[in-house]
C-alpha cells in the first residue's frame, strides 16, 4: 500500500464513503481526531460528482476546506450497490459459459427447490448465462483428479473464435472437479488469452473453490459478467480522484464485512455483491457491545437492510441470494447475513387494483427524487409523508437543497388522499404506518428464521431514514428500547471506517471425522497457513487475526454449517476437534445434535483480518444546554401535537429528551413520539425508551 509523505503538522484524512441508491454519505476522520459527516445526491452517471459534494459538505460542517480533505486523503474506502443492481438488472457484459459437456443446464437447474411448494403455475426462472451463450467443452476430470476424457483443445479454439466473432466481452469457465484439478481449467485460461487477448474471463476454482458445482460455476458466471463494469465503473473513480490530486490507497467494502485493495475487487468483482448493506453490522456490534443479540436496521432511500449481531460477532451466510431465493443466483461466497426490502425514504407509495395502499418496492430514488425534493418527483413517497407530517425540517436539510412541502401534500393527495378517501394528514400518516409494518415484519421473518426472538434483542437503528421511524418500528415489536448511534444518519459509511482489510481462502478437501485422512487435513492446512501469512505480510498485518473453520454436515444433510475452530488443529487432534464443535454449534442453530454420528468436512478455511487504526473519537465533550430552535405542530398517531425540535450538534452525553421530540442531526432527524423519551449516552448514542404506561 502506498505511503504519503508531508509535512509533519499537516492533517491526514481517512473518508469512507457509501454510494446508495438516493443518498451518498461520506464520513470523514483526521489525524488531530476530528470527524466531520456529510450527504449529498448519488449521481449515476459519474459518481465522483455526488462523492465530492458529500465530501465538501462534510468538510464544510466542521470549517475543513474540501479540496484539503480530498488531497491529503491517506485512505479512500468506497462502498456502492453498483454490482449487486448490475446483476439484479441484467446490466452486465455479454458473458460466455464454457463448462463439461453434458452440463450446460448447471445455472438453469440451479440446486432445485422453489419458494410455493405447491404453486405448479410458477414460471421457470431464466439461467443467468443463456443456453444460447453456454458451449460444452470436451473434457472430463474424475473426483479423484484424474484425467478420464482429455481437454479437446481444438474445439475450444473453435468455440473461443466464434465467441470472437459474436462480440462476446467476457467468458467464465466452469468444469467439473476442476477443485481438485484446474489442469483443464487453466489451460483453457491460456487459449482464451491467445484467442481473444485483453477479454478478461473467469475459472470457477478460482472465483469460488466449493464442492457446490452449481455455485462455483454461478460465482464464475457472475464475476466475468462483472469484470468489465467494475473496471469501468472503478477505474473512472479512481481516475478522477487522482486528477483531483488524491494520491493514497482506493480500498473497497466487500461482502464479507471487510475492505480490500481496488486491485483486488477488480480481479474478483464478485467480492463487491451484497457489499453495500455488510458494514452497518459492525456499527451495532460496537454500538452495544455487551448486548447477547442486536438488531441491526439500516433504512436508507432505496432500501430496509435487516442483519444480526450476536455476542459482538457479526453473522455471516453463504446462502445470499441476488434476487429471490432459489429464482435468483447464488455464488455460496461468505457474506455478511442482511435481509433487504425495497422500505425506503424513497419507497413510493401507491394503490393496488383492489383499492388497498402499497409501499414499495418502486424507489423513486435520487432521480427524480421524492416529490418534496422539487427534481420533477411527482409519486408520493415516505419522505413526502413525513414532510407532510412535520418530521423533517425543511429549511434544515441535509441534502444539499429545501424541501418542498406543498410538493409532498399534492403528490400525496393526487394519488392516495382521494383513493383511500382520507385527508392529507391521514393519508400520509398511512403511507408511515404501511411502511413500518413492512419494516417489522422483515426483521421479525429475519430474526425468527435464525433462531432469534426480536422482542428480546436491541434493536439498533440507523440510515438517513431510520431514526424516523424507529420508535414506531420498536413498538410494532414490542420492544422497550431503540438504541439510534451517534452516526445513525450514515451508518454504513462509518462502518467502512470501522473495517479491517480481510479475505478468506479455502480448501475443498473433502474428509470424515470417523474415516479421518490426517494427509489430506495436513495439505489443507499448510495451504490456508501459507496464503494466510502472504496476504497479512503483503499489508504489513502484525497484528493481523487469523481464524479457522470448516463447513460441515452431518451425513446425508443438504446444508452445512460454517464452524468456527478456537486455533489452526493439528493433523491428528482435528478430527476430534471439529466433531466436538460442529455438534454444539448445531445444536445452538438448529436445538439438536447427534453426538454419536460423524461429521463430514465439505470446505476448510481461514480468515484473516487486520484491524485498522481508530481515527475518529465519537465522544462529545459539548456542555451547552440542549437547544430547542423552533416548536412545530407534527402529527403523531393522526393528532397534532406542539413538539419541540432540538439541534443535535448542541446536546450532551446524559441529556434526556422528553417526548413528544424531533432532534434535528446533520445528516438524520430523530422522531421521539408521545410514548418514547431520549437520553444520550457517554458515546452520544441514542437510546430510545418507552414510557411506563
Amino acid at each position: 500500500m502506498s505511503q504519503v509523505l508531508t509535512g509533519a503538522d499537516e492533517a491526514r484524512y481517512r473518508i469512507a464513503v457509501d454510494t446508495g441508491g438516493t443518498f451518498t454519505d461520506v464520513v470523514v476522520g483526521s489525524s488531530t481526531g476530528g470527524m466531520a459527516v456529510g450527504k449529498a445526491l448519488t449521481t449515476y452517471d459519474r459518481v465522483f460528482t455526488g462523492f465530492e459534494a458529500s465530501v465538501r459538505r462534510a468538510a464544510e460542517s466542521v470549517g475543513w476546506d474540501g479540496d484539503t480533505v480530498l488531497r491529503n486523503a491517506d485512505v479512500i474506502v468506497y462502498g456502492t450497490t453498483h454490482a449487486t443492481n448490475a446483476v439484479l438488472t441484467g446490466k452486465v457484459a455479454k458473458t460466455a459459459l464454457l463448462t463439461t459437456s453434458g452440463f450446460a443446464d448447471t445455472l438453469l437447474l440451479r440446486e432445485g427447490g422453489r419458494r410455493e411448494a405447491f404453486d405448479s403455475k410458477a414460471a421457470y426462472p431464466q439461467a443467468y448465462i443463456p443456453r444460447n451463450q453456454t458451449f460444452e467443452i470436451p473434457e472430463r476430470l474424475s473426483a479423484e483428479g484424474e484425467v478420464l476424457v482429455p481437454l479437446d483443445e481444438e474445439r475450444t479454439r473453435e468455440v473461443l473464435r466464434a465467441l470472437a466473432a459474436d462480440g462476446t466481452e467476457a467468458i467464465a469457465v466452469g468444469f467439473l472437479w476442476s477443485i481438485i484439478n484446474d489442469v483443464h481449467e487453466r489451460r483453457v485460461g491460456q487459449l482464451i488469452e491467445e484467442e481473444l487477448p485483453g477479454v478478461p474471463y473467469t475459472l470457477s476454482n478460482e472465483a469460488n473453490p466449493t464442492i457446490r458445482e452449481y455455485r462455483r460455476t454461478s460465482a464464475a458466471a457472475i464475476d466475468a459478467s462483472l469484470k468489465p463494469l467494475m473496471a469501468d465503473h472503478l477505474g473512472n473513480l479512481r481516475a478522477d480522484l487522482v486528477e483531483y490530486g488524491f494520491a493514497g490507497d482506493l480500498l473497497v467494502v466487500t461482502s464479507e464485512g471487510a475492505v480490500l485493495d481496488v486491485a483486488d475487487v477488480l480481479n474478483r468483482p464478485v467480492l463487491l455483491l451484497n457489499s453495500g448493506p455488510s458494514m452497518a453490522p459492525l456499527v451495532g456490534a460496537a454500538a452495544a457491545p455487551d448486548r447477547d443479540t442486536v438488531v441491526v436496521c439500516d433504512m436508507g432511500g432505496t432500501t430496509f437492510d435487516v442483519s444480526l449481531v450476536e455476542n459482538g460477532i457479526v453473522r455471516h451466510t453463504r446462502e445470499a441470494w441476488l434476487g429471490e431465493p432459489f429464482v435468483g443466483h447464488l455464488t455460496g461466497l461468505s457474506s455478511v447475513a442482511v435481509t433487504s426490502i425495497g422500505a425506503g425514504g424513497g419507497s413510493i407509495a401507491w394503490i393496488d387494483g383492489g383499492g388497498l395502499l402499497r409501499v414499495g418496492p418502486q424507489s423513486a430514488r435520487s432521480t427524480p427524487g421524492p416529490a418534496a425534493y422539487g427534481r420533477g418527483g411527482e409519486e408520493p413517497t415516505v419522505t413526502d409523508a413525513c414532510v407532510a407530517l412535520g418530521y423533517l425540517d425543511a429549511q434544515g436539510f441535509e441534502g444539499g437543497f429545501t424541501l418542498d412541502r406543498a410538493a409532498a401534500t399534492r403528490a400525496i393527495d393526487s394519488r392516495i388522499s382521494g383513493a383511500l378517501g382520507r385527508d392529507t394528514l391521514q393519508s400520509a400518516q398511512a403511507i408511515l404506518d404501511v411502511s413500518a409494518n413492512h419494516m417489522a415484519t422483515a426483521i421479525r421473518q429475519s430474526s425468527l428464521e435464525q433462531g432469534v426472538d426480536p422482542r428480546g434483542a436491541l434493536i439498533v437503528a440507523g440510515g438517513g431514514a431510520g431514526a424516523m421511524v424507529a420508535a414506531a418500528i420498536g413498538a410494532l415489536l414490542e420492544a422497550d428500547t431503540v438504541l439510534i448511534p451517534a452516526t445513525a444518519g450514515v451508518l454504513a459509511a462509518y462502518g467502512a471506517h470501522r473495517a479491517p482489510i480481510a479475505t478468506e481462502f479455502l480448501s475443498p478437501l473433502h474428509n470424515d471425522t470417523r474415516s479421518f485422512n490426517v494427509d489430506t487435513a495436513s495439505t489443507a492446512l499448510r495451504d490456508l497457513s501459507g496464503k494466510a501469512a502472504v496476504f497479512a505480510e503483503r499489508f504489513n498485518g502484525t497484528d493481523a487475526v487469523i481464524s479457522y473453520f470448516v463447513d460441515a454436515r452431518y451425513p446425508g444433510q443438504a446444508w452445512d454449517l460454517r464452524v468456527i475452530l478456537d486455533s489452526a488443529p493439528s493433523p491428528e487432534s482435528a478430527a476430534a476437534i471439529v466433531e466436538q464443535a460442529f455438534h454444539v454449534e448445531h445444536d445452538r442453530r438448529n436445538g439438536t445434535h447427534d453426538p454419536e454420528s460423524r461429521v463430514e468436512i465439505i470446505t476448510w478455511g481461514v480468515r484473516v483480518e487486520i484491524p485498522r487504526p481508530e481515527l475518529v473519537a465519537l465522544t462529545s465533550s459539548n456542555d451547552s444546554t440542549p437547544e430547542v430552535h423552533r416548536t412545530d405542530d407534527i402529527v403523531f398517531g393522526g393528532k397534532p401535537y406542539a413538539t419541540a425540535r432540538y439541534r443535535g450538534v448542541t446536546l450532551s452525553p446524559g441529556d434526556q429528551i422528553v417526548g413528544p421530540a424531533v432532534i434535528d442531526q446533520p445528516t438524520t432527524t430523530i422522531v421521539v413520539p408521545p410514548e418514547w423519551d431520549a437520553l444520550l449516552d457517554d458515546r452520544s448514542n441514542i437510546y430510545l425508551t418507552r414510557k411506563e404506561a
